[in-house]
């Protein structure tokens, strides 16, 4: 039996909505559970439904997708994963929202197929990666605080393995890359994750980013 993802669609506009509900109920493992037209009604939606992935509209008039991800995300205990949705990839809401810990970013004109398949990918456990986005944003927004945290707490696999995350490498592409069982990596993400603190693969790069040890040019 196919285990079914629940999505909450959060958007101010009723169309963008309706087009996005049209792409999720059209598979067999996705749902909607609900929506909503405003940040400030994610948490009740949240406690209620319990969507396992929400669709944030990172630009909304009263509460915008960047408050609405940060409160959900330090005030439940156990969070959905946060995708949040733009017009535009270079839009600094779109960092802000990341560094408050969404999982990623889809496009509104993004195709269908793109859609559900970043939804599947952070229900999964992964992050969306889009190292060229990221790094244009991290070079436009980013300060600079010196790579030495970055470099003291991680050993030399792991700052290997994180220079690679940062490039947007899957788990497979960096263990074929190091030469190491895909376990393995998972093993030193892990690591990399907790020592720097990071939810997930997206704030270790912006941390990267931020801290210097990845320059935005690499």
């Amino acid at each position: 039996m196919v285990s079914t993802i629940g999505v909450l669609l959060v958007d101010d506009e009723q169309l963008i909505r309706a087009g996005l509900r049209a792409i999720v109920d059209s598979e067999p493992d996705l749902a909607v559970v609900g929506e909503a037209a405003d940040g400030a009604e994610v948490p009740g939606l949240v406690a209620k439904l319990r969507p396992d992935v929400v669709l944030m509209d990172v630009r909304m008039a009263d509460v915008d997708g960047i408050t609405a991800t940060a409160h959900l995300l330090s005030a439940t205990e156990k969070p959905p994963k946060v995708i949040v949705v733009t017009t535009f990839e270079n839009d600094d809401y779109v960092y802000d929202a990341l560094r408050v810990g969404a999982s990623g970013f889809v496009l509104k004109r993004a195709r269908g197929e793109e859609i559900v398949g970043a939804i599947r990918t952070v229900h999964a456990g992964e992050s969306l990666l889009f190292p060229a986005a990221i790094r244009r944003l991290a070079a436009r927004n980013g300060q600079v605080t010196g790579d030495g945290l970055v470099r003291a707490n991680l050993t030399e696999r792991e700052r290997e393995v994180l220079r690679l995350v940062a490039s947007g490498l899957s788990n497979g592409e960096i263990a074929s890359a190091l030469f190491l069982g895909v376990q393995t990596v998972k093993t030193h993400v892990g690591n990399v994750l907790a020592k720097l603190g990071a939810r997930d693969r997206t704030q270790a790069v912006i941390k990267a980013y931020e801290s210097g040890f990845v320059k935005p040019a690499e």
